[in-house]
């Protein structure tokens, strides 16, 4: 099956898609930074598009006769690390939907953050999609549960034409692991370390974490142990300047991109590029679970 991505950031959706056997033919993205990184890692075309101009969005991307329209709209106004107030960028959740609307692919995926299907745009964007005739399956799903050492919630809707709503919620359910995954069950000892720095977003919360636990979610942000921090109730250690701190590609494996993924760009892109990325084993669980309904 055609599956064309898009919002697709550095790639992970993409390549949990194409670990499931799926064709990914295109993938269509704004961020410079991001582009570069994927066009490194795939070789089907990735595409520069602004897809809020979603008149010029259908036509480049219709050609491309997708049967999966899969992406992740940008997040950020309505993410549990922002203030949740909905503007231009949630916007473009309605754009995605509108996209769908038009090029009518057999199924689609939308990923987001798990706020988002409490939002005014998602409201919206799911009104676009039954209207174009999908019925929607929407499930919140912890990465944890799926394949990735990460506890990671996030909201996807699966839709395909002339279902009704739920049609695959069953399949999600039974395909879940029944705990979830810690790192030291993803990595075994390869690590070398087994407790960890995670900055958190403020210091009333945790920050040191175990192997033995599921890795809290990757944000956007990394910064060694601040002076500032001097330990939380539940730290399985107490902190010090020795401590570990994740690296950018440490964080890549927790998101489970293999490790030859080319990470390209400054330091701080490729941070944030994790940060906003698909955990790929949670990108091939939805692709699988897509797989066994259509089958």
């Amino acid at each position: 099956m055609r599956v064309v991505d898009l919002f697709a950031g550095c790639g992970g959706l993409s390549l949990g898609f194409q670990r499931a056997g799926f064709d990914v033919v295109a993938a269509f993205e704004w961020w410079d930074a991001a582009l570069e990184c994927y066009r490194a890692n795939f070789s089907h075309p990735a595409i520069k598009l602004d897809l809020s101009n979603t008149k010029r969005a259908i036509a480049e991307i219709a050609p491309y006769l997708p049967d999966v329209i899969i992406g992740g709209p940008p997040c950020q106004d309505f993410s549990n690390a922002g203030k949740r107030i909905e503007a231009e960028r949630a916007n473009m959740t309605e754009c995605y939907a509108q996209i769908v609307a038009a090029i009518k692919p057999q199924f689609f995926v939308m990923e987001n953050v798990d706020q988002a299907k409490k939002s005014r745009a998602y409201a919206n964007a799911s009104k676009i999609f039954r209207d174009a005739g999908y019925g929607l399956t929407e499930i919140v799903l912890d990465a944890s549960r799926c394949g990735a050492p990460q506890k990671r919630r996030r909201f996807i809707c699966f839709g395909a034409r002339e279902r009704k709503d739920g049609f695959a919620l069953a399949t999600f359910q039974t395909r879940l692991a029944d705990k979830p995954m810690t790192l030291r069950d993803y990595f075994g000892e390869s690590l070398g370390f087994n407790f960890y720095y995670r900055h958190p977003r403020n210091y009333s919360r945790r920050g040191i974490y175990s192997i033995d636990e599921p890795a809290p979610t990757m944000r956007g942000v990394n910064r060694p142990v601040p002076k500032g921090y001097t330990g939380h109730p539940l730290d399985p250690c107490p902190p010090s300047r020795e401590l570990h701190v994740l690296t950018a590609q440490e964080r890549g494996w927790i998101q489970t991109f293999p490790r030859d993924f080319k990470w390209l760009g400054t330091k701080t892109e490729v941070e944030q590029m994790v940060g906003n990325a698909v955990p790929v084993a949670l990108g091939e669980f939805v692709a699988n679970t897509v797989k066994e309904f259509v089958d």
